[in-house]
């Protein structure tokens, strides 16, 4: 019967017509698409490129408009356009709404290409958005803010300033690692009972959950104002690195040998000495110092710009 099964799904996938289309867009989405960079402040260095995959069976056909894993996109840069003058690839949405998808700029065939990567289909556009906070020109992770700060992951607090070591909450946390998966915010509809559907970061919470990338604190809520410690951060970003594909090979020994190595080790909560472990040995976490790892203390805004941009790299999406 199991044999049968195989056989028949087999035939039923054989079947199934997959269709790429990569498009450039209509002038009135040119149009569009350029009054939303201009209202974000960007700068467009490539044209826009409409990219959709509709699968057919028999007479009927559906568009696939999201997937469990990344797609990657390449779009080809003008001629006299240079690596340096690119930033990263954003989408464009239906309502005007422009937001990071994770890109990195390649050659091939002697081409550049930015290598955009996306869970969704849409109108894509590589842009160039140079930005650079006055508070972290001598921080450590200057680099690491600057950069996330100009793929529109991380927002500064006003006056050209970032406040890097200011901690933040859930609700912040969550909204950063929505935008550095490049994720669309569908709905603001929640499943925690202290997250409203007016509040700023009801539809990045829901995303987040949406995406199998937060659960809360096992008491129905989400508690989005509380200040996220470190070793719950590292816990989502392990879930993180499951979307983004990212494997490392390790055991419950490795994690204990892991650990040990830090002189605070028996401070990490149970729950999330595997994740603590697993983050330290793909080199994305690196420990407040050699020997301490400070899992209970709240994370800060340039501690989690530098743990977005070394997950990203790492899963090889910029």
């Amino acid at each position: 019967m199991t044999q049968s099964l195989n056989r028949l799904d087999r035939l039923f996938l054989s079947d199934i017509k997959v269709q790429i289309k990569i498009a450039l867009t209509e002038p009135a989405i040119n149009q569009a698409v350029q009054r939303a960079a201009d209202k974000a402040g960007l700068s467009i260095v490539a044209p826009p490129v409409d990219f959709s995959i509709v699968g057919s069976y028999e007479n009927k056909s559906v568009d696939i408009n999201r997937f469990n894993v990344y797609v990657e996109r390449s779009i080809a840069l003008p001629d006299g356009i240079e690596p340096s003058q690119i930033t990263t690839g954003v989408v464009i949405d239906s309502n005007g709404n422009v937001r990071h998808v994770p890109t990195k700029v390649v050659q091939i065939n002697g081409i550049y290409c930015a290598v955009i990567n996306s869970l969704t289909n849409s109108t894509y556009a590589v842009v160039w958005n140079p930005l650079e906070f006055s508070d972290v020109s001598h921080h450590w992770a200057k680099e690491a803010v600057n950069d996330m700060g100009a793929r529109m992951i991380v927002k500064g607090t006003g006056h050209e300033l970032f406040t890097p070591d200011k901690e933040i909450t859930r609700a912040e946390f969550a909204s950063i690692i929505v935008r550095a998966l490049g994720l669309n915010e569908e709905n603001d509809s929640s499943n925690f009972g202290d997250v409203g559907s007016s509040a700023w970061y009801a539809g990045a919470v829901q995303t987040a959950y949406d995406y199998k990338l937060i659960n809360g604190l096992g008491d129905g809520l989400f508690h989005p104002t509380e200040k996220i410690t470190r070793e719950q951060a590292l816990v989502i970003i392990t879930k993180a690195m499951q979307l983004t594909d990212l494997k490392v090979d390790w055991s419950q020994q490795d994690s204990e040998e892991i650990l040990n190595s830090y002189t605070d080790a028996k401070k990490v909560s149970s729950w999330a000495k595997d994740a603590t472990a697993i983050v330290l040995l793909t080199g994305i976490l690196n420990g407040k110092s050699d020997q301490i790892l400070a899992p209970k203390d709240f994370i800060t805004r340039a501690e989690i710009a530098a743990l977005m941009q070394r997950l990203l790299q790492k899963s090889d999406l910029i």
